[in-house]
Order: structure tokens, then sequence, then C-alpha cells
């Protein structure tokens, strides 16, 4: 959740970024195309389509930057930030069919070989591309680094691989011109299927990205020590961040507090929590309670080290025990490994009802949501 003025700073470059990115691949494909056309070769018309399917990702990439920074509404309360995944989805789609295309056109190519005609002149060309490529994906990267966008970082890896991609197609016309072997089908065919696995990495990372992912475990790591530094918080647990786009994203926590503190202290520990997180990491962040006393210290031990012996099980926490109305209650973490969840609730059930008779026992598992 960062300021306006960020915001806008953040659209403005991202989206300059895009323009030049397809200024330079409608350049690049248009040389390639020429070259490819004249001397027959398929591998460096393929590698010309390539840089017009960076030119639509580039151009889908600032749309979806457009539409996801509309304001948030009734229907979509936590805004649109979300569609530049869907961007991102989209441009992967075209890519994957590019990659298709090319590797059908490569296996024509390698059943009926024509030998291309290269010349100096392509070789040259062909060797700029390169060299373009490569400034272009380190911009990008360090743009998309930079700004949180990341398909703009998406499009400097592919970038970055587009030149490695013109090399060995410059290495195949060096190939035919010195020795007269003719590799471009063959060339053009690992070009295809570079340009498919990327497209079904980048469409993988979206879809993870609308689903909801992990959070970046050094992120995580840093909240929670941030949260840890308050006085009176003696634990920081089921840290949750969800993403609402690359900019935008709500989170919770829950924070084991000593019990003998009164309404008004916890009411300005957690506001103080949430200040300092969002002024720190940009995000809101709701903070839970677990009230913890000595009192029954010796009881929580035993509990803790009943569920600690279960395979599978990595730890637990807020155990609360009220001997008004006879309840326990526990938070066990386990690994997402666990198949038999009712098998293993109703062992450590058994163990804790041994150690607290009488008593009602409610158990509710946790995973690691957060790195």
């Amino acid at each position: 959740m960062n300021n306006e003025a960020d915001l806008e700073m953040r659209e403005k470059e991202i989206t300059k970024t895009g323009f030049i990115g397809i200024g330079a691949n409608i350049l690049l494909s248009g040389f390639k195309a020429v070259i490819g056309l004249v001397s027959g070769s398929i591998a460096i018309v393929l590698d010309a389509v390539n840089n017009l399917t960076d030119v639509i990702s580039s151009v889908i990439t600032i749309v979806g930057l457009k539409l996801a920074k509309r304001k948030p509404d009734s229907e979509h309360p936590f805004g649109h930030g979300k569609i530049e995944y869907f961007s991102a989805i989209i441009v992967s789609g075209i890519v994957i069919s590019a990659g298709v295309m090319s590797m059908i056109e490569s296996i024509k190519k390698i059943i009926n070989p024509n030998a291309p005609e290269y010349n100096t002149y392509t070789l040259v060309i062909i060797s700029a591309a390169v060299i373009v490529k490569l400034l272009l994906g380190r911009y990008f990267k360090a743009q998309g680094l930079k700004y949180n966008s990341a398909a703009l970082t998406a499009s400097g890896s592919d970038a970055l691989f587009d030149a490695v991609i013109s090399f060995s197609t410059l290495l195949g016309a060096a190939v035919t011109m010195i020795w007269g072997i003719v590799p471009d089908g063959w060339l053009g065919g690992i070009i295809s299927v570079f340009i498919i696995k990327a497209g079904i990495e980048m469409l993988f990372d979206s879809v993870s990205s609308v689903i909801g992912k992990t959070p970046d475990s050094e992120l995580a790591r840093e909240v929670k020590e941030t949260i840890a530094g308050f006085e009176n918080v003696l634990g920081v647990y089921d840290l949750m961040i969800h993403n609402y786009g690359p900019n935008y994203a709500i989170g919770s926590v829950h924070i084991e507090i000593p019990a003998e503190l009164h309404a008004y202290e916890i009411h300005a520990l957690t506001k103080q929590i949430q200040q300092k997180i969002l002024d720190e990491f940009k995000f809101f962040l709701t903070v839970g309670i677990y009230a913890i006393d000595d009192k029954h210290e010796a009881e929580r031990e035993k509990i803790n080290a009943a569920a600690l012996a279960h395979e599978n099980v990595f730890a637990t926490h807020g155990i609360f025990i009220d001997d008004k109305i006879k309840l326990v209650y526990l938070d066990v973490l386990i690994d997402f490994a666990v198949e038999d969840r009712e098998k293993l609730k109703a062992a450590i059930l058994a163990e804790v009802s041994g150690i607290m008779p009488g008593y009602r026992i409610e158990i509710s598992f946790d995973t690691i949501y957060s790195g």
C-alpha cells in the first residue's frame, strides 16, 4: 500500500520501459524477418517471430497495468491489482502458441531442408541483435526489481534468453558458411522448445500468484522479527500475507502476550504493531491475541511435548486452558505431507486428554502459511 506518488511513479516507469521494449523489439523483428526471408533461414524467421511476441507482451503489460490501477469498488473491495497477473497469463498463452507454431515450421524445414544464404551483413545484424537483447534484458530486469513488477522481470529474463537464442542462430549461420552444413531446422526446433518452456514457466508462475502462493521467506522473517521486537510480545505465529496484486497486500498474525495485560494495553500494542508494519512493509496487518499465563506453564509444557512426539508435527502455540469451563485449546503446526489429519488429531487428542482429564480438548491444525 504505497502512497499515490509512489504508485504514479511506478506506473510511469513501467509504462516507459514497456514502450522502450516495444520500439526495440519492432526494429529487431523487422530486421530479422527481412534477413530470414532473404536468406531462407527458418531459425532467423522464428527468432523474428519471438521478438514480435515480445512486442505483444509489452503492450499487454502496459494495458494490464492501466486496468490494475483502477480504484476499489463495491464488487472488488481489494482493488484490481491481480489484473497484472491475468495479463501475464495472456502473454504466456501467446508465447506458448508462438512456440508451437515455430516447432511445426521447424519440423517442416527438417523434413525438407534448404540451405540458407548468409552473408556478412546477415551476421552483423544478428550480432547487433544479440547485444541489443542483452542490454534490453538487463534494463527490464533492473526496472522490474526496482518497481516490483513480475511482468517486467519476466520480460527481462526472456530478453536475456532471446540473446542466447540469437547467438545460437549466429552460430548456425557460421557453421553453414564455413562447412556447408545446414543445422537451420534443428536450431529452429531447439528455439521452439525454449520458447514453449519459457511460456509454460511464465504461465505457472502467474497462475500461482492468482491462486495464492507462499510469501517471500525473507519478507516473512523480517515481519516476524519486527513484531517480536515489541515489548510484551512473547511469540509470533500464523503470519499470513494475502497478495491482491504486485503492489497491494493484507495480512494477519497471532501474537502471544502476558495474560495480565489490560484491554487498553492490548489495544495500544496491536495498533503500534499495525502502524510499524504499515510504515516499514507497506501492508495492513490484523493482529490476533493468544493470552499466556504462568499458572498453567507445567501443563503447557506437557501438552507441547506430547504433540511434538508425533511425526510431521513442527510446533504448538496458543495453548489456552480455561479452568472455569474446563476447556483446553491449542494450535498444532503440521507438515503439508500429513495425509490422515483426523487420525493424527485423534492421537494427540487422546494424549492431551490424559494430561488434562475432565477437560474438553479443541485442536486446530495450522500449516506454514509464510516462509
